[in-house]
């Protein structure tokens, strides 16, 4: 074949393979340096009563890229660089709102007005019984049947100044939603700095007395979400304790000693090296995180080797709630049409202690009315 014409068909050749896979999305998408920091806002869609749902997208100088909607406050998707620069979506979702709406496993949404469960639905506060919606069994989980995911939130600002991309979210928990008492006035904001640092700040105001636990329930996969299971992820978790729980999941109110149990992640540990001596098939347990409640402290750290990819957890609460999903079994199909398995991500949601408000021994959630609650919980992402 003459020299020309060969060199030809190989350019051909390359050109239809790049063609074929960028088709196939299977294309490394590099980080271009210098960017800029920046937030836009576009419309996602309309929830099943009409209300409009926006998503907004913070971008940092350093191809980080968070996308947030107002529906839920779910963070729909996080773009981070691995070592050698390629970028990937490291949370779990969908492609569009109406596989949200459809029903899902709290994926990246803002968990309230209590995160994790309260036993039996119920609570005595000052004398009072309150009874919650009973959403889990008999318990009630993550606010209820139409908890703060679940519900439009209003942008209050969004804007990119400096070394920061912001997004502040409002919205008002009525007296009585879900059981709980008190008008509870709330503000989430996520920042998303120059520094690879993602902040969630929680705030929140009542004119009754009143339980509050907000958190985020982000299911990261640092490999790149839908693309495989998290179980050679190594993880620490700053804590020596953690809340021992009943078959309902519901906490004891000891606080027990990991050491020399598969509960142990104080030295890093990959996920999988023990999770099938957890009798419930995986972990979904609260970690006593060491430091002072409302102080920030290192909560823990994920490294994920094949990527490179970093993350590191910082936070004022005195828990971390480590889930391995092992809810998950497939048949959910999320962004790309990925089918989304058993231990295909993680959560690590800093929190207060599940069933603080029937624990008079850990640390309170009561909220009255003059005081303010507020945490800050700080994703720093790098690689290595």
């Amino acid at each position: 074949m003459n020299k020309r014409i060969l060199v030809g068909v190989v350019l051909t050749a390359v050109v239809v393979y790049a063609s074929s896979c960028c088709e196939m999305k299977c294309c490394a998408k590099k980080c271009k340096e210098p960017g800029k920091m920046s937030v836009k806002v576009q419309p996602f869609g309309k929830t099943q009563d009409g209300q409009q749902v926006d998503i907004v997208t913070l971008t940092n100088d350093k191809c980080l890229t968070a996308k947030i909607m107002t529906y839920g406050g779910i963070i729909v998707s996080f773009e981070a660089p691995d070592r050698n620069g390629k970028t990937d979506d490291i949370v779990l979702g969908f492609d569009n709102l109406d596989g949200y709406l459809k029903g899902h496993p709290y994926f990246g949404a803002i968990i309230g007005r209590y995160g994790n469960r309260i036993g039996g639905a119920k609570f005595t506060l000052d004398g009072k019984e309150y009874k919650l919606a009973a959403n889990n069994g008999e318990n009630s989980l993550h606010g209820g049947i139409v908890g703060f995911d679940k519900v439009v939130w209003k942008i209050e600002k969004a804007e990119a100044k400096g070394n920061k991309a912001e997004l502040k979210l409002s919205y008002t928990s009525k007296d009585g939603e879900e059981g709980f008492p008190g008008n509870l006035k709330c503000i989430v904001t996520y920042t998303l700095t120059s520094d690879n640092k993602l902040e969630m700040k929680y705030e929140a105001t009542t004119d009754k007395p009143t339980v509050v636990n907000m958190t985020n329930h982000a299911y990261w996969n640092l490999a790149g979400q839908g693309s495989g299971d998290v179980l050679g992820h190594e993880l620490m978790i700053n804590a020596d304790k953690y809340t021992p729980v009943d078959k309902g999941l519901i906490t004891t109110g000891e606080l027990k000693d990991v050491k020399d149990t598969p509960m142990d992640f104080t030295k890093p540990m990959t996920i999988g090296a023990r999770i099938k001596q957890i009798d419930i098939g995986g972990y979904d347990h609260n970690y006593v995180l060491k430091g002072k409640v409302r102080k920030m402290k290192l909560a823990a750290k994920v490294y994920e080797p094949t990527s490179g990819r970093v993350m590191e957890i910082q936070t004022t609460e005195p828990g971390i709630q480590f889930y391995s999903s092992i809810g998950l079994d497939g048949s959910l199909k999320g962004k790309d049409g990925k089918a989304y398995n058993k231990f295909g991500a993680f959560c690590l949601e800093t929190q207060h202690y599940p069933d603080s408000p029937n624990k008079p021994s850990f640390p309170s959630t009561v909220l009255r009315p003059g005081e303010k609650y507020e945490t800050i919980t700080i994703h720093t992402f790098s690689t290595k």
